[in-house]
């Protein structure tokens, strides 16, 4: 089916200061898996 993956990923809300979310995020996601992200 198919495959996802995230390397390196980041997000930074604009700010005083600037809110930094996610920071250099790793992820694979094999075919059959299953993952629910909440945040």
């Amino acid at each position: 089916m198919a495959e996802v993956s995230y390397v390196g990923a980041s997000r930074v809300f604009a700010g005083s200061p600037p809110v930094r979310a996610v920071d250099q995020l790793d992820l694979d996601v094999a075919d059959g898996e299953f993952l629910v992200l909440v945040g």
